[in-house]
């Protein structure tokens, strides 16, 4: 493209990242060649270009885990590539909303320098606090003096507020729990059901007896029928006094290990799993099955 930059304020004077010239650019380590690189992808790559707000979160989410999963290791080079994948999360949600004339990297840094300053008045300011336990109070009276200015606003706390973002599953169940404590809850686990059997059959209408074309044209409504099923079963989790998040995990964990035992076993006999069909690996899988009872 000509154009030298993705897109300007003219209300602000913001400016995106001005493209780097044509070629490979240089690896630097400098932020202003990291946010000319993103723009630069931004212009010239056809997946970058078809990319949103919401498009991203799911990747997200995947780099924060793999970030955690990496710190686990205590692997160098796996580290800093974990922390420059969460990394390019940030820079290109902040070059999205750039184009979109909202806010820049530079607004982000600045939010986030405001906040730790705000919170730590006991580094910058005359106030001393003694120990850890002192400053998560104090942290936790600021935080406080942030939400009241936050309904001041127009921007009320909402009672479903305190649940924290995390993983959909464990996030569902919270909600539910709260939701229950306030009265808003089934008296036993036969609502639970029946909702979720209505879900099913709602997630049904839309794809049993459908062609392909429609259910393809149709996949926002799937989607969201599909939400509904998992929030219904989760319901059904919570009311057995089960963990929605290590039910699954577990089921995970389980699958991992079986799909790893037909693996093995066609290796053995010189076999790889393209090669094989359903029907061996079904046989396997259930083979799989038998030994975790034997076990």
């Amino acid at each position: 493209m000509a154009n030298t930059n993705v897109q300007s304020d003219t209300t602000s004077n913001r400016i995106s990242a001005p493209l780097p010239a044509a070629g490979i650019p240089s690896v630097s380590g400098e932020l202003s060649d990291l946010l000319a690189l993103m723009a630069r992808l931004r212009a010239d790559c056809p997946w970058d270009q078809k990319q949103t707000n919401h498009s991203l979160i799911p990747y997200a989410i995947e780099e924060a885990y793999e970030l955690a999963e990496a710190v686990q290791t205590d692997d160098d080079e796996d580290i800093k590539g974990e922390l420059g994948d969460v990394l390019l999360q940030v820079i290109f949600h902040c070059q999205l909303y750039a184009e979109q004339n909202r806010f820049d990297i530079k607004d982000v840094i600045a939010t986030l320098q405001d906040k730790l300053i705000r919170r730590h008045p006991h580094v910058f300011e005359a106030e001393r606090l003694k120990d850890d336990e002192a400053v998560k109070a104090r942290w936790a009276e600021i935080k406080a003096e942030e939400e009241q200015a936050r309904e001041a606003r127009g921007k009320p706390r909402r009672r479903l507020d305190v649940i924290k973002a995390g993983p959909a599953l464990m996030q569902a169940q919270a909600v539910q729990q709260q939701a229950s404590k306030l009265g808003f809850d089934w008296d036993g686990i036969s609502g639970a059901f029946d909702k979720l059997d209505e879900e099913i059959g709602e997630l049904k209408s839309e794809i049993i007896d459908k062609t392909p074309t429609e259910i393809d044209t149709n996949h926002t409504v799937i989607e969201k029928e599909l939400g509904d099923c998992m929030f219904a079963l989760v319901n059904v989790v919570r009311k057995l006094g089960l963990d929605a998040e290590s039910a699954t995990l577990t089921c995970v964990h389980k699958f991992r290990s079986r799909f790893a035992y037909i693996e093995t076993k066609l290796q053995e006999v010189g076999q790889s799993l393209e090669d094989s069909d359903i029907t061996e690996m079904d046989a396997l899988w259930e083979a799989a099955k038998r030994n975790e009872r034997l076990d």
